[in-house]
């Protein structure tokens, strides 16, 4: 018994009329009579008591009629689910990123898509690049959201925002300047630098800019994320060099000051495989670059 059947079945039993079922179906009244002659031929059931001018259900017509309501109501129900899923109108969207992200774009991109896709959920799952390069490979996140941009032929990356770097120093550090710190004073402190496995990983792009600079940081102090480094600063056990949008959330004992060099600034990504073709993920994304450019 097909949908197609169901639905044949389901009018004539709420018509208990072969003509008006028929008119309701928009087909003539033989072939309608000659289907239902078929479902009962394939169920081995009579359906119906066929009276010269009524008919009527029979006991195995009427639980025949409840069960295909229930059973066509969730085919109704599931169709409009997967169609809603098609649309990315619902569903689940597994979204990594990195710790310094959510000083920036990241949290007015979570607002934004919860916005516009309140019923898709979202997972948030905060990871370094390492881990959300993993992460990528092994479908265990749809998106992820890094600092630098991933390197892999599997994945497409498309940079979001570039921002300079500053320095977080404890509120009591004395320095030559009150808005400034230059490179000599950085090197004279402890350098707390994230994260201290795996590398290369942001820790080694700051370390590369320095060194381009000619600048070297002998008093290394590894971490393994930022918010452990920001504490470590905040009582006054070095410094450490962090994106621009960490400045924004103030933290009591860290000052955030300009560095008085030429380095090169640091550029927020998100990534996602290349034969991902979800309609969750190309919404994301593209929510995601319309709010990069309104915060540029």
């Amino acid at each position: 018994m097909n949908i197609k059947q169901m639905h044949y079945f389901v009018a004539v039993a709420e018509e208990l009329h072969f003509g008006r079922a028929a008119e309701r179906l928009d087909m003539a009244q033989p072939p309608l009579s000659r289907q239902i002659k078929q479902i009962e031929e394939d169920i081995g059931a009579q359906l119906f008591n066929r009276g010269r001018n009524a008919i009527s259900l029979t006991q195995a017509g009427a639980r025949l009629y409840e069960r295909l309501q229930t059973i066509l109501t969730d085919i109704d129900d599931t169709l409009l689910e997967v169609k809603r899923l098609g649309q990315g109108a619902e569903g689940r969207l597994r979204i990594g990123f990195v710790g310094s992200s959510t000083y920036g774009l990241v949290p007015n991109i979570i607002k934004s898509f919860r916005k516009n896709y309140p019923h898709v959920n979202l997972s948030l799952i905060p990871m370094n690049n390492a881990n959300l390069h993993r992460a990528l490979i092994r479908r265990e996140v749809d998106v992820a959201i890094t600092r630098p941009a991933l390197r892999d032929v599997e994945f497409i990356s498309r940079d979001l925002s570039q921002e300079p770097l500053v320095a977080a120093v404890p509120d009591a550090l004395p320095l030559e300047r009150s808005n400034g710190i230059s490179g000599a004073e950085i090197a004279a402190q402890n350098v707390i630098l994230y994260p201290e496995f795996p590398r290369p990983s942001y820790a080694d792009f700051v370390l590369q800019n320095f060194e381009t600079q000619g600048i070297e940081l002998p008093k290394r102090v590894f971490t393994m994320d930022l918010q452990t480094a920001l504490s470590l600063v905040s009582i006054g056990e070095g410094v450490c060099i962090v994106p621009a949008s960490v400045a924004n959330a103030q933290r009591n004992g860290i000052r955030f000051l300009n560095i008085n060099l030429p380095l090169d600034k640091t550029s927020l990504s998100i990534n996602h495989r290349i034969d991902e073709s979800g309609i969750h993920i190309k919404n994301f994304i593209s929510l995601a670059q319309t709010v990069a450019r309104k915060t540029i």
